[in-house]
């Protein structure tokens, strides 16, 4: 037992010095160009910000590596503008996919989990790289990670959704009572700072909204670093969560398994 006690308290003690240092950088993170010869070493974690509003001669480039079931589900959009985000994201999603793996971003395959959590399949089935995207607005986020699942989220903030009603049946208890108890000019930052916390968690366990969002309880308050209080069948210790600073009228978070050794951000300026 004294073992056993010593040693959880050793692991205890890495995941909060790798918290600690997370969120220092957190504070102070920034969005940088990627260097041209990338590489992924293990518990490094990549998130990649991208604007959606692409010219026409990129969208070509990027609509001629995708599967027919995507431009058929491109094309089921009503609005021409989400028609064109819809390329962008999916294309550029093969674009940085392909520079992990080595590959023609057009040669890609993926399978989907049963609540419609994207993986590699094909001739990368098995690969070890785990990855997920967001998008909202005119902005789209991917994250990339080894052997371990990640969930990423992005969220265009809208004064007129961050309502008390969507909070109470979208927020736990204990969370709409903290959100509540803030200021009210410090309401609706967070709530989406809540709102991406829980959409990236639920993202990372492939359960989409399949999984209530008021069952499980994050941190929102001003000034308190991002993580996972309390989930149903699950050990909150096994994630990190990280909040992103992704820019003006935006709010972003990453949910990602234990261990982490470092998050970078690159910047998307040329497709």
């Amino acid at each position: 037992m004294g073992r056993f006690y010593l040693a959880h308290v050793r692991r205890k003690s890495v995941f909060l010095l790798l918290d600690y240092k997370l969120h220092q950088m957190s504070e102070t993170l920034a969005w940088s160009e990627p260097p041209e010869l990338l590489s992924l070493p293990a518990g490094e974690v990549h998130v990649w910000r991208v604007s959606l509003g692409q010219p026409e001669a990129v969208l070509e480039r990027l609509r001629a590596t995708l599967e027919d079931h995507e431009l058929e589900r491109a094309n089921r959009f009503y609005f021409e503008k989400h028609r064109r985000h819809f390329i962008a994201g999916r294309g550029v999603l093969r674009q940085l996919l392909a520079r992990y793996l080595d590959a023609e971003s057009a040669a890609l395959r993926f399978s989907y989990g049963a609540y419609g959590k994207p993986a590699l399949n094909g001739e990368f089935k098995n690969s070890r790289l785990r990855f997920n995207m967001s998008h909202s607005h005119e902005m789209a986020l991917f994250a990339f990670v080894h052997d371990r699942e990640l969930g990423v989220d992005v969220e265009h903030v809208r004064e007129d959704f961050a309502s008390e009603d969507i909070a109470r049946r979208s927020f736990s208890p204990t969370e709409v009572a903290v959100l509540n108890a803030l200021p009210r000019d410090d309401r609706v930052a967070a709530f989406f700072r809540c709102w991406t916390r829980k959409e990236a968690y639920i993202k990372a366990i492939g359960k989409g909204l399949s999984q209530p969002l008021n069952e499980f309880d994050v941190t929102l308050a001003p000034r308190q670093p991002a993580a996972l209080l309390r989930a149903v069948e699950d050990n909150p210790s096994r994630w990190l969560m990280s909040n992103l600073e992704v820019g003006n009228d935006y709010a972003g978070a990453l949910a990602v398994e234990r261990p982490v050794t470092n998050i970078r951000c690159w910047n998307i300026a040329n497709i």
